[in-house]
C-alpha cells in the first residue's frame, strides 16, 4: 500500500479529547496530524466547566486565560434540582458559595462551555505545528510492530489517502469506530435514558442572574431534563428524555419544543426561537482497556459517562495530557516503550471512578428511581479532582496505601499524587507543571538532569507538605504528579536522579 504521507502521531476526533492530545503533542514538537469527520467545532453549550486541575493543565499548554474570557463576567454558580426555573427546589447542591477548593490551586475553575473552548484548543495546536482538519474520516487502520497505516477519506472532495504514523490516538467519541474495530469491550449500565437536546435562542433575564452559572435538573410533572444556560447572549440549552421505543425526534417539532421550555422556565408567555434539536444518549461505560498496541482510547472514546458532575470534558483533557507528554518522551527517545503501559494503568482505573462517581450524581438528582445496592457509593469531587493515586510503573510508590485517592486538603506529598499547592511568593509547584521538575531546598540537588529551581521556604510548610525536609527532594513528572521522594540526599544526588529517571521511563 503507497502510503501519502508521514506523522508520528494520527489523532483521530477533534473534541477535548482529541484537540487537547493534538495540542500537547505539537507542544512537545511531535509532527501530528488531527483528523475529524464533523465540519469544525462543536457548537453546542454542553461540557461546561473546567475544574482546578484542568485548569493547571491547561496552563501548562498555553491557553487557560483564553479558555476563562469564555466565562468572563460569570462570578457564580447556581446548581438546583427543581420542578422548574421558577418552582419548587427540591435540593440545592451549589448556590453562589465561595469555592473551597480554592487554596488546592492557583488555578481558578473556569465555567466556559465547549463551544468556546474547543476553537481555543484547535487555534493553539495549530499555532504550535499541528496539522488538523475537519471532514476528514479514518477509513480504515491497521497496525503492526512498529506503527498504524490509516486509510483517511476527504468528505469534501471524496479522494482517499494512506498515512502511516508511529502511534494513534482514538478520540472518536463514545461509539468510537476504533475501539471496535479493535475489539475493545466495555462494562457498565450501558445505556440510562434517551434525551431530546434543544438549544434556543431566548430572553431569560426574569429568572436567570447575568453574573451566574445556572444549572438545573427537572424533575417536572411533565418531563425529567437539564436545563443549562450559555455565556453566549440569550443562548441557551435544555434536553429532555424520552422513550425512543415510543417516541421519535420527528415528535419534537419546534412547536412542542416551545411548550416544554415554557413549562421549564416557568415563563408561559415565552416565546424561544428554536436553533437546533439534538438526539443524544446518557449511558454509563468503561472501556476495559484503553490500549491496544500502538492505539490508544481517550476521552468518550475510553469511558461513556453521565454528565452529572460535569467530569466528562475534564477528562478527557486529562486523557490528552497524560498521553500526549508520554507518547513525546518516547518519541523523542527520552524513554522505553514501557512508559506507554502506564497510560491505562492509571487513566483506566481514573476512567471508573469517574464514571461511578457520575452515575451516583445520576440516580439522586435525575433517577432515584433507580437507587439500589447495585449503584456505585459517591464519590468526594475534590478528591477525584486533586486527591487521585497514580499506579503505575511511571510512578516509584515507598508504601502499601491501597486508598485510590486522599484527602487533598491534607495532602500526603506521597509519590504518586498531584504535588500539593504551596504558595511560594508568586509562584507555586504548578508553575513547574509541563517539565520534569526537582523540589528541593537543599543547593547538593542543584546538578540534577532536570529542572531545580531556587526555592525558599521561610514558613516551612514546602518541606512539610512535600515530606523531604530540609534536605531531600520531590521529583515531579510532566503532569506535576510526584514520580518519587527521599527525605535524605544520597551520596551522590545527581546520580540518583538519573537512575529514578532510569527505572520511571523504562
Amino acid at each position: 500500500m503507497t502510503t501519502d504521507e508521514r506523522v508520528q502521531v494520527l489523532v483521530v476526533g477533534a473534541g477535548l479529547g482529541g484537540l487537547s492530545a493534538t495540542l500537547f503533542l505539537a507542544q512537545r514538537g511531535v509532527r501530528v496530524l488531527g483528523i475529524s469527520k464533523h465540519g469544525g467545532t462543536s457548537t453546542h453549550p454542553r461540557a461546561t466547566g473546567q475544574h482546578h486541575r484542568t485548569m493547571e493543565l491547561l496552563r501548562t499548554g498555553g491557553v487557560a486565560d483564553e479558555v476563562l474570557q469564555g466565562s468572563e463576567g460569570v462570578d457564580g454558580l447556581v446548581i438546583k434540582v427543581a420542578e422548574s426555573l421558577r418552582g419548587p427546589v427540591l435540593h440545592t447542591i451549589v448556590h453562589d458559595g465561595e469555592d473551597p477548593a480554592s487554596a488546592l490551586s492557583p488555578e481558578r475553575p473556569g465555567l466556559s462551555g465547549q463551544e468556546h473552548v474547543e476553537p481555543v484548543l484547535l487555534d493553539r495546536a495549530r499555532a504550535l505545528g499541528a496539522d488538523v482538519r475537519f471532514r476528514t474520516e479514518l477509513t480504515s487502520f491497521e497496525q503492526d510492530g512498529t506503527g498504524v497505516t490509516a486509510r483517511l477519506l476527504d468528505r469534501t472532495t471524496g479522494r482517499s489517502s494512506t498515512v502511516r504514523a508511529d502511534y494513534l490516538v482514538a478520540a472518536d467519541g463514545a461509539h468510537s469506530p476504533v475501539r471496535q474495530a479493535l475489539g475493545i469491550e466495555r462494562t457498565g449500565r450501558g445505556r440510562l435514558s434517551s434525551h431530546i437536546g434543544i438549544v434556543f435562542d431566548a430572553d431569560l433575564d426574569d429568572v436567570l442572574a447575568h453574573d451566574r452559572f445556572t444549572l438545573f435538573y427537572l424533575r417536572n410533572p411533565a418531563f425529567t431534563g437539564v436545563f443549562v444556560a450559555s455565556n453566549t447572549p440569550r443562548r441557551n440549552a435544555m434536553a429532555v428524555e424520552y422513550d425512543p421505543t415510543r417516541e421519535s425526534p420527528a415528535d419534537y417539532p419546534p412547536s412542542r419544543c416551545a411548550e416544554l421550555l415554557r413549562v421549564a422556565t416557568g415563563l408561559p408567555d415565552l416565546e424561544p426561537e428554536i436553533v437546533e434539536t439534538t438526539t443524544w444518549e446518557m449511558a454509563h461505560w468503561v472501556s476495559t482497556r484503553l490500549r491496544d498496541g500502538r492505539v490508544f482510547l481517550v476521552g468518550d472514546a475510553a469511558k461513556v459517562t453521565p454528565p452529572t458532575g460535569g467530569l466528562g470534558g475534564n477528562t478527557a483533557i486529562g486523557d490528552g495530557f497524560d498521553i500526549a507528554w508520554k507518547l513525546a518522551a518516547v518519541l523523542r527517545g527520552e524513554a522505553g516503550p514501557g512508559l506507554l503501559d502506564s497510560y491505562d494503568a492509571e487513566r483506566g482505573p481514573y476512567a471508573r471512578l469517574v464514571a461511578d462517581g457520575s452515575l451516583n450524581n445520576y440516580v439522586r438528582r435525575m433517577a432515584p428511581h433507580l437507587a439500589g445496592p447495585d449503584i456505585p457509593d459517591p464519590v468526594d469531587p475534590h478528591q477525584l479532582t486533586l486527591g487521585y493515586r497514580c499506579r503505575s510503573r511511571a510512578v516509584l510508590i515507598d508504601d502499601d496505601d491501597p486508598a485510590p485517592m486522599e484527602d487533598p486538603f491534607q495532602p500526603s506529598g506521597r509519590p504518586g499524587f498531584r504535588a500539593p499547592h504551596v504558595p511560594l511568593g508568586d509562584r507555586s509547584p504548578a508553575d513547574f507543571f509541563g517539565d520534569w521538575t526537582l523540589i528541593t531546598l537543599d543547593p547538593a540537588w542543584r546538578d540534577a538532569p532536570v529542572r531545580v529551581p531556587e526555592l525558599a521556604d521561610p514558613t516551612g510548610e514546602l518541606a512539610r507538605r512535600f515530606g523531604i525536609g530540609a534536605r531531600g527532594a520531590s521529583l515531579l513528572r510532566p503532569d506535576g504528579v510526584v514520580a518519587w521522594r527521599t527525605a535524605e540526599p544520597p551520596d551522590d544526588p545527581a546520580g540518583a536522579v538519573r537512575d529514578v529517571l532510569a527505572r520511571l521511563l523504562g
